[in-house]
């Protein structure tokens, strides 16, 4: 049985290469484990740090939240290989275009596919593509103003 991921606690830290799980949070730092090396560390609150949950991806007409782009993923790659984040240009785009036809090819750049790409290949591997349902629209109430945008690839 296939646990589910809650993709809030699910992060990406400016600076530092893959994704890490969220373990613990305190006043001046949160305790991440990586999900490439298994290695927890602190991550200062200094750092930009993103929940994948509040990322989302430029498209033509609604940006689609992260979570809908990798069960998309999913559901194309499910027992074959993940896409190459390192791929050239031409090739990145057209694999783009297949995962999501409507996203806005001039605001999403080569970088963003590639760390897409990349984040879902450690997801995959880990086998964390299940994921709990979105919490109920809440409009970030809990969240004081100023600390909460959302990140748009």
């Amino acid at each position: 049985m296939r646990m589910e991921v809650e993709l809030e606690k699910i992060i990406a830290v400016s600076g530092k290469g893959g994704l890490f799980k969220l373990l613990n949070s305190g006043k001046s730092a949160i305790i991440a484990e990586s999900l490439v090396d298994g290695k927890r560390q602190p991550i200062h609150n200094t750092s930009k740090v993103s929940s994948l949950a509040d990322i989302s991806i430029f498209c033509a007409e609604e940006d689609v939240p992260l979570r809908d782009v990798f069960s998309k993923m999913k559901e194309q790659y499910d027992g074959k290989d993940s896409p190459d984040s390192k791929m050239d240009s031409i090739s990145l785009r057209k694999t783009m275009k297949k995962v999501l036809p409507e996203y806005d090819a001039e605001r999403v750049y080569d970088s963003d596919i590639r760390k897409l790409f990349l984040w879902f290949g450690i997801l995959k591997s880990r086998d964390m593509l299940e994921f709990t349902p979105p919490p109920p629209d809440e409009e970030q109430e809990d969240a004081p103003a100023g600390d909460h945008e959302e990140n748009v690839l």
